[in-house]
């Protein structure tokens, strides 16, 4: 198996409907995105199927370690191996790579968040750099715009990620919510641990909705009219997260004792809908 084949087949397992938008690309930036997004994959299952934490670290460690050697030539890893000539072709910094690492580490050193700062920074870190790195693989004239266009994009998702999974991660004793706005809200960590819904925790996520929305808005109209063909990809994923996003408030809210999604048929007419006309 080839490095470029193991990362195809790391990215298929993944079900993701990230991976929805990949096979509309030419097939040099679709090898490339695969690569990354396979990488992303490595880092992250690190910390979701690696029930020590002292051996989960020692594993980001030399993810560290990988993309030192991706930057000099010498990866190790299949992934690593199929990155390098992407992180060349597209002059993609080890930084990033690296950011995107101290992410997952996150994950492995805090479970709560004081307040949206402190969570942005987080958001940033796991998805607003994945943005940045896919934005620059997708290609862009409009460097500046569309580089913030990628960062907040990278913010609305990661903060759907959130209010989609408030139930799934408070079971695995992690709580992303802001606490102070919990606090707020009238809305206790035990309220989320221990899955009751209320009127509160209805407007405390009504709240949350609303911020994603904004980044939403904010994303959509930072990018320049010269790069929307190139970074349709990105596009279409906005068109299915924000309507995971729609179907949660629809919903009502119940994403304490469910997992809101779309189904494959859904993101594909959203995919090729909001392709053809980008």
């Amino acid at each position: 198996m080839t490095p470029d084949e193991y990362c195809q087949e790391r990215t298929a397992q993944s079900g993701s409907s990230f991976t929805a938008s990949f096979r509309f690309l030419p097939p040099e930036r679709r090898r490339a995105i695969t690569a990354f997004y396979a990488f992303c994959r490595e880092v992250d299952d690190v910390v979701d199927e690696t029930p020590d934490r002292t051996q989960a670290a020692a594993q980001l460690a030399w993810w560290r370690e990988e993309v030192e050697r991706i930057a000099s030539g010498h990866p190790e890893h299949p992934v690593g191996q199929a990155l390098q000539p992407v992180c060349r072709q597209f002059s993609l910094p080890k930084g990033h790579l690296l950011e995107i690492i101290n992410g997952m580490e996150m994950d492995l050193k805090q479970c709560r968040y004081a307040d949206f700062e402190e969570l942005r920074l987080y958001c940033y870190r796991v998805a607003s750099v994945v943005g940045l790195v896919a934005a620059e693989i997708f290609g862009m004239q409009d460097p500046q715009r569309t580089r913030q266009y990628a960062l907040d994009l990278g913010m609305a998702f990661q903060l759907t990620n959130i209010i989609r999974d408030v139930g799934e991660d408070a079971q695995r004793g992690r709580i992303y919510l802001p606490l102070n706005e919990l606090e707020q809200f009238g809305v206790s960590t035990d309220d989320l641990l221990a899955g009751r819904a209320s009127e509160a925790f209805i407007a405390l996520m009504r709240f949350q909705v609303d911020r994603a929305e904004g980044y939403y808005t904010k994303a959509l109209s930072e990018l320049p009219a010269i790069d929307r063909k190139a970074q349709r990809p990105g596009l279409v994923m906005a068109a299915v997260y924000h309507a995971v996003l729609k179907k949660i408030q629809q919903e009502n809210f119940r994403v304490l004792d469910q997992r809101v999604s779309l189904s494959s048929l859904h993101k594909l007419w959203l995919a090729w809908k909001t392709w053809v006309t980008a």
